[in-house]
């Protein structure tokens, strides 16, 4: 990856406070008005304050809001509620979580990023890469926050390939050895968050050193990354070594055992004179669709051992099926150009197989169906029954491997095709750019 460099950060006063559970936030993007009211409640001084200035959330709001969030910004610092670090420091970063009882331990480092486009790396360095298409949600909201408070207040997740095994050691040393600087639990997922400060400048070097060569992919926060682009032209040109020139980010091993994906699952609308018959009429020669017994949680479970590219299927009237492809390749004819590792994401398959191939020539007439991207059953089969949308599908997670793979071949996933858990937390540490 381009040059990681040790932050100037500003930082809530862990030295009195070591539970900034009450300051700390979830990323903006997955706040609502309650949700934000809820954290305020708990502590007027939480970062959600600063960092989500106008609901909803990824949309533009009026000027005065970012000068309000700058002003409370400022005030927290002039106050001291935040102070500014006078040692650059890097942070191992801990995340603590259970899923379907299983606890895991991820761990990764908080640093600041040189900033460059999207691309391989130069000089022996790793590049940035994305790893799936966006949708082209304004990034204004976020460049107006930056201007305005001349921070970057959320860390962009990045995955970085540790080829030879050089970086997690560093990571598990210091988070192995305990007493960590301070914590936080986040009250939404219950995932505990432990931080341990580094300064001594011959450790940071081991870690700049262990990451250089690491191509880096976005796992989280692409738009959030194009932001820091368009302030560095909007406000550079910047010194060498400024802050305006990097990016904070929170730098995750792919191999690392507790870096975990979960499925997103889909809901597919605006298909005119729908029925599930009709649907699996025009499946002949393409999918194998067989009826499952059994309830929501247990077809997921099935899903892994059920055939090439299982996924499961919701119709409220038809119940619940189960589709896997004829062809274990079935993208191989129309998509030819793409990698293997590309043609074999389910995600893919059903894009371009099922929705493109499948549901829009038969109900779409011409135009395309509508998506939802729900993360659990309850809401899949609660937005499936509505009046809105037609057919529930239950996808399996993205392998963690086929995301480097993908990215490495210079592709890009289809939309929402990962969902990492669980999410970073916001107010840790904070980038000044200005």
């Amino acid at each position: 990856m381009p040059k990681i460099h040790p932050i100037a950060a500003i930082e809530y006063n862990f030295n009195e406070i070591k539970d900034l559970s009450s300051l700390i936030a979830p990323p903006y993007d997955v706040l609502d008005e309650c949700s934000k009211q809820a954290l305020l409640d708990r502590n007027p001084n939480n970062i959600v304050k600063v960092d989500l200035p106008h609901l909803p959330p990824k949309t533009v709001g009026p000027d005065e809001t970012y000068l309000q969030s700058a002003e409370v910004f400022k005030q927290w610092i002039d106050s001291g509620v935040l102070r500014k670090r006078t040692t650059p420091a890097i942070y191992v970063y801990q995340q603590t979580y259970t899923v379907s009882g299983t606890e895991y331990k991820r761990r990764g480092l908080i640093a600041n990023v040189q900033l460059q486009d999207f691309g391989p790396g130069e000089n022996g360095n790793g590049g940035i890469f994305p790893h799936e298409q966006t949708f082209s949600a304004p990034k204004e909201d976020r460049l107006k926050l930056m201007k305005a408070t001349q921070a970057q207040l959320s860390p962009i997740f990045g995955l970085f390939a540790d080829q030879a095994g050089n970086v997690q050691p560093l990571l598990d040393k210091v988070a192995d050895a305990g007493n960590p600087t301070f914590t936080a639990t986040t009250t939404n997922d219950g995932v505990f968050h432990e931080v341990w400060v580094i300064e001594k400048g011959s450790d940071i070097s081991k870690f700049q050193d262990a990451l250089g060569p690491c191509d880096t992919f976005i796992a989280d926060g692409h738009h959030r990354y194009g932001t820091a682009l368009n302030y560095r032209e909007d406000m550079g040109p910047f010194a060498e070594g400024h802050t305006g020139n990097q990016c904070l980010f929170v730098l995750v091993a792919l191999s690392d055992p507790g870096c975990i994906v979960l499925p997103t699952h889909r809901v597919l609308g605006g298909m005119k004179d729908y029925s599930f018959e009709k649907f699996a009429a025009a499946s002949a020669g393409k999918l194998v669709i067989k009826p499952f017994d059994g309830t929501m949680e247990e077809l997921e479970a099935a899903l892994p051992d059920a055939g090439p590219h299982a996924m499961g299927l919701y119709d409220p009237k038809a119940g619940l099926h189960i589709a896997t492809t004829v062809d274990t390749d079935p993208l191989k004819e129309s998509h030819g150009n793409m990698s293997d590792a590309w043609r074999q994401l389910d995600v893919a398959v059903l894009q371009h197989l099922i929705v493109e191939g499948i549901c829009e020539p038969t109900f779409c007439d011409g135009s395309k169906a509508t998506w939802k991207f729900p993360h659990d059953l309850k809401e899949t089969k609660t937005i499936t029954d509505s009046e809105s949308y037609d057919l529930g599908v239950i996808m399996q997670a993205t392998p963690i491997e086929s995301i480097g793979d993908v990215c490495s071949s210079g592709e890009l996933m289809p939309q929402k095709s990962t969902f990492f858990y669980p999410k970073l937390a916001t107010g840790l540490a904070i980038n000044p750019v200005g």
